[in-house]
């Protein structure tokens, strides 16, 4: 083998190296693609499993997943040997078996692209839905505070004016021989104790709700903490659920006194629940996005595309001997001709003359299907075939080997004549 090669490099100069060195890449490319395929359907099988644990068993999600990526591949592997219209039952029955286990694929991988292209704004929906049940609970806690401290307020306005109804002795209470006398009765000095009382309630009271305010700073600090810190989330949420707790505890605690109908903290997700990762179901599928569907989509047509084209494109190079059949079988054609390729074209359909001998060229038709089999023809139409680039080499060595024995064959007949 070695020496023939280096027969043929002597012989084919660079044409014949260029040659050598591209079905090499060519053949390299093809032995790549099969790692590939692996790897790809290794990907997709994962993230399929993924998806396919969610709603059943994970030993059966495995099962499936294995028999899904491999009707993938065989499918695909097989539909480049089919023609439709030699057998359009098997045809179309792999097709479907391909388009099932494709959908069923893409399908089911989707749920794990949705998790990983989705889930800076999964989390980012969660801490808004916690933002917004703490946000809602302390207007709530607003609206209660407002109404308690109007109408503390409102009855110390209405002791205002009945101190100054007692003053000037215009107040019910006051007995009617004191009507009218202004000064600082005993009517007058009751109500402003009760007065001075209810001042100092409610400066205490306005005291203790900015104590309430200042708990309530501290949870939209760790509100604003959980959203940013991302290396200590347990942290900062543990901090924004202890956060409201206080807030809750502080408030009913104050405004307890005055109303009975206090508003309700939520009830928080717990940690894992905030971090947990999408879990769909049946009944609870998570809203639909492109992006995640495409690139489930490009995985499994990767693998559908590198399967078929392993069996589809050329397999390999022509050994000595099927170069020697070829070129005898090529030999048989007689309708050649220069295409607008630029590249030499062959019709392989019978002529009539040859139709009217009953001319047998199986051989010729093995070699064309041969050829084109390993990339060396391509075909135009039903009824031609062209020259690949890598097939102009071969034909020029063995042209140039026939010419070589004729050359021979002269020079020894002519040395014959000389000496006869």
């Amino acid at each position: 083998m070695e020496n023939r090669l280096i027969t043929q490099l002597k012989s084919g100069g660079i044409g014949r190296l260029i040659n050598i060195i591209q079905t090499l890449f060519v053949s390299l490319l093809r032995i790549w693609s099969i790692p590939i395929v692996l790897l790809l359907s290794l990907a997709s099988g994962f993230t399929t499993f993924y998806g396919m644990s969610y709603f059943i068993t994970p030993w059966i999600a495995l099962i499936i997943t294995v028999a899904i990526q491999s009707i993938i591949v065989i499918c695909s592997f097989e539909l480049a040997g089919i023609h439709l219209k030699a057998n359009r039952l098997r045809y179309c029955s792999v097709l479907a078996s391909l388009i099932i286990a494709f959908v069923a694929s893409m399908a089911f991988s989707y749920f794990k692209f949705y998790e990983i292209s989705e889930h800076g704004s999964i989390r980012i929906e969660r801490i808004n839905e916690v933002g917004n049940q703490v946000d809602d609970y302390l207007k709530q806690q607003v609206v209660v505070k407002s109404s308690v401290l109007a109408q503390q307020k409102q009855e110390l306005e209405k002791l205002s004016k009945e101190m100054s109804q007692a003053y000037f002795g215009t107040h019910p209470e006051i007995p009617p021989q004191y009507r009218d006398q202004v000064g600082e009765g005993p009517v007058w000095k009751h109500i402003n104790s009760i007065y001075q009382d209810k001042k100092a309630q409610l400066a205490q009271l306005e005291q203790q709700f900015a104590l309430v305010d200042q708990s309530t700073a501290t949870l939209q600090i760790s509100l604003n903490k959980l959203d940013s810190d991302l290396n200590h989330s347990e942290q900062a949420y543990q901090e924004v659920s202890q956060g409201l707790h206080k807030v809750q505890l502080e408030f009913n605690q104050l405004a307890a006194k005055f109303r009975s109908n206090l508003p309700s903290a939520p009830i928080l997700m717990t940690y894992s629940q905030f971090t947990e990762t999408v879990k769909p179901s049946v009944n609870n599928l998570p809203k639909f996005t492109l992006f995640p569907l495409i690139i489930a989509g490009m995985v499994d047509f990767f693998t559908v595309l590198l399967s078929y084209r392993l069996e589809f494109s050329a397999p390999g190079p022509l050994t000595e001997r099927e170069e020697e059949l070829v070129f005898e079988c090529l030999k048989q054609f007689s309708e050649f001709r220069i295409n607008e390729n630029d590249a030499v074209e062959i019709i392989i359909e019978k002529t009539d003359i040859e139709r009217a001998r009953h001319y047998v060229d199986w051989p010729r038709m093995f070699a064309v299907g041969l050829l084109l089999s390993r990339g060396f023809l391509r075909k135009v139409d039903d009824r031609r075939v062209e020259f690949a680039p890598n097939l102009y080499p071969l034909i020029a060595e063995k042209m140039g080997d026939k010419l070589q024995k004729i050359k021979r064959a002269q020079a020894l007949a002519e040395h014959n004549v000389r000496n006869g």
